[in-house]
């Protein structure tokens, strides 16, 4: 039981640890920010007393000093400067360290160290922080959110003025959460009513930040026979864990009836509006704008109350995982049960497959959104990396992230820390210069990387752009020919000379230094993205900056899939990559690749009969299956196309593992093993094959097979 809750106190020490972080430089950027400040302050207090009370007093002890210095800054007794943040930030990962140790008792060289330099820094500066806080914070007292209740009674003469009543209602919706219940006793019958005279009034339940004088302000310009009462009610702490307000109670606090007919009312068996209304104690109307009121403040307490209270909970990776599997297995099920039924023809069967197929569904949408995770959780990491290094390369850099809110597979995060490290290490010492250079070439001192991620179908696309210098294409070639990567003679297009960077051992940088040039990092780049599924893309103009584009699948484990046949062998085509399926008539045999004419534009195709070796007689009748590559689309000719098909993606032995074209496998619902094609390895192939094979053209009949 102690393993298990010191297990516990550790993830929630680090987890700390990693906000600290994002707290810290976050403050750097904002100093006087009272906010921040108090944060800082609460994750020290928060781990100093929980190591404590786990025995790590070491730990314990040494976060007490780095408290009692933020403790001084809350107390405006110290400033934040650089200085300050960079020993809090050592602080913080000699804590981690002491967390990984599992450092108990004694204090290392290195915290005794940090501790001298806290307290130096202390007695070095005890500059008070200009008091501006005391005014901020009374101007945020004002912007506390409350319920206002107004009552609007216009004069009968209101439209004679030109005021339009709907407009002020617009204005007042415009600076909160507002329910409106309008008042119509005092209409007359049709044959008396004058068009020009304003009958109605209302009453306005508003939920706002604004200010009494904002609210005035709304109706600053009605006449003096017109009248607006406010009332305030506080979304205090009591009032947010109290049940909602009863509906007595609403009406006596409005006057519109006693407590005493309050009380004979609920002596009865009928609703106490009910009861009201029908001794004519109170109007319709006045029910109306009570029940209304009390439904707003209903939904307002319990949106307080979700916001106070956390929806999260912690589950072990291992067991979401095993989810995942058992969802796999179930569809896999469901596809046999699915099978079964159409072979037997039984519609009981058939309808039990059906609802079956809807559940197991909605149940593996919910268990990919449990894997899914905000790729904002590896970019926050970065900060603190651009800030290391710039410090290092004398540079002054700024990171900006984009899209952090941009959701992906667990599993993709997980293996996507590296290649972003690399190519941002890239970034900030290849591609931003010095800043003495940048002036001189009319740009700002501080370079720019930004990092940003975007949904793209059932992709994620993730950028890496600076503002740098950009690829030198001369440049690269030549150290590309040095190294005997290319020959001289060799004509290659812009792409395929970026394309080279990703290669083993290539680095343009003249000297080696301790952030970059050994040729190490780029080439990894590359064999993770496609060990993932995914693509990089390298756009670059010299002068301006460089920008690396990830493609990158939204989940490992279960996709949508297009089943198709070749012969007696099952593929699945990824239906993100899928454009159209086509009819195909075949002119010429035993060539893997060629190229076909759809509606004027010319596609290559591969043959997946012949590139996989499959000799068996052609049916007469075979389809193509027009895919997105990385850039452009391709043909994928197979003899049938049998429909869409829910995938639970299993990984190829290792015999398997350097297989051209295929990606993984998956269990039909009779138990046979289907294929997943990797549409981009396929790509890769035509490219190649189209400067050794001959290609022959010729139109493909435009039947829609899908």
């Amino acid at each position: 039981m102690t393993d298990k809750m010191t297990e516990i106190f550790l993830d929630e020490a680090n987890d700390l640890l990693d906000k600290l972080e994002d707290l810290l430089l976050e403050l750097e950027n904002n100093p006087s920010d009272a906010d921040t400040i108090s944060a800082v302050f609460r994750s020290m207090h928060t781990i100093k007393g929980s190591s404590g009370m786990f025995g790590f007093d070491a730990i314990s002890h040494f976060t007490h000093e780095i408290e009692t210095v933020f403790d001084d800054v809350r107390n405006q007794k110290l400033r934040v400067t650089s200085k300050l943040i960079t020993l809090t930030l050592k602080a913080r990962d000699q804590i981690r360290q002491m967390l990984d140790n599992e450092d108990k008792t004694e204090l290392s060289s290195d915290a005794e160290e940090l501790i001298n330099s806290f307290k130096m820094l202390v007695s070095s500066d005890s500059s008070v922080v200009p008091e501006e806080k005391e005014e901020v914070s009374e101007e945020n007292k004002d912007q506390v959110e409350a319920i206002w209740r107004i009552r609007f009674e216009p004069s009968p003469d209101l439209f004679k003025n030109g005021t339009r009543p709907l407009g002020l209602l617009e204005e007042l919706r415009s600076l909160g959460t507002c329910s409106i219940t309008p008042f119509f006793s005092k209409i007359p019958p049709l044959n008396k009513m004058d068009p020009h005279t304003c009958y109605l009034s209302w009453q306005i339940i508003i939920t706002t930040k604004a200010t009494i004088d904002e609210l005035k302000d709304v109706f600053i310009f009605i006449d003096s026979d017109s009248k607006v009462d406010y009332n305030c009610i506080s979304l205090t702490d009591e009032l947010i864990e109290n049940n909602p307000k009863k509906l007595g109670e609403i009406l006596v606090e409005k006057n519109e009836t006693t407590e005493e007919a309050i009380a004979a009312a609920l002596g009865t068996q009928k609703t106490i509006g009910q009861v009201l209304t029908d001794a004519k104690v109170i109007s319709k109307e006045a029910l109306e704008a009570a029940l209304s009121e009390q439904e707003h403040v209903k939904v307002q307490q319990e949106k307080k109350q979700q916001e106070n209270v956390t929806q999260t909970i912690k589950v072990n990776s291992e067991k979401l995982d095993k989810l995942i599997d058992l969802v796999g297995e179930l569809v896999t099920f469901n596809a046999r049960l699915g099978q079964l039924s159409q072979s037997i023809q039984n519609n009981v069967l058939s309808t039990l497959g059906e609802q079956g197929e809807r559940l197991i569904i909605e149940l593996r949408d919910t268990a990919m959104d449990m894997r899914m995770l905000p790729i904002g959780t590896i970019f926050s990491r970065f900060r603190r990396l651009v800030r290391d290094l710039s410090g290092n390369l004398n540079k002054d850099i700024e990171l900006v992230t984009e899209g952090a809110e941009t959701e992906l597979d667990k599993t993709v995060i997980e293996k996507l820390n590296d290649p972003l490290v690399h190519l941002i290490r890239n970034s900030v010492d290849h591609g931003i210069e010095m800043p003495e250079e940048r002036k001189k070439r009319g740009k700002s001192p501080v370079g720019k990387v930004l990092l940003k991620a975007q949904h793209a179908g059932a992709f994620v696309l993730i950028t890496i752009e600076d503002d740098g210098a950009g690829i030198n294409k001369r440049v690269v070639k030549q150290k590309a020919i040095e190294k005997r990567l290319i020959s001289p003679e060799d004509e290659l297009s812009d792409a395929e000379i970026y394309d080279l960077i990703f290669m083993p051992g290539f680095s343009t940088a003249s000297q080696v230094t301790s952030v970059s040039g050994r040729g190490v990092g780029m080439d990894v780049v590359k064999k993770d993205i496609m060990a993932l599924g995914g693509t990089v893309t390298t756009v670059t103009e010299e002068g301006k900056g460089t920008k690396f584009i990830l493609k990158l699948p939204l989940t490992l484990a279960i996709i949508e899939g297009i089943l198709v046949q070749i012969a007696d062998s099952y593929f699945i085509i990824p239906l993100s990559n899928v454009v159209e399926c086509l009819g195909f008539e075949r002119k010429i045999f035993g060539k893997i690749s060629g190229s076909i004419n759809i509606r004027n534009e010319v596609v290559p195709y591969i043959d997946l009969r012949n590139f996989f070796e499959i000799d068996t007689e052609i049916p007469t009748n075979e389809q193509v299956v027009i895919v997105n590559d990385q850039d452009s689309r391709i043909g994928l000719v197979v003899d049938k196309v049998i429909g869409n098909y829910q995938t639970v993606i299993k990984p190829l032995g290792k015999l398997y593992k350097n297989v051209t074209g295929i990606s993984g496998a998956t269990i039909l619902g009779d138990g046979s093993v289907a294929l997943i094609i990797d549409v981009f390895k396929l790509s890769d192939v035509l490219r190649e094959a189209d400067n050794i094979l001959p290609v022959p053209h010729y139109d493909v009949p435009h039947v829609d097979a899908g």
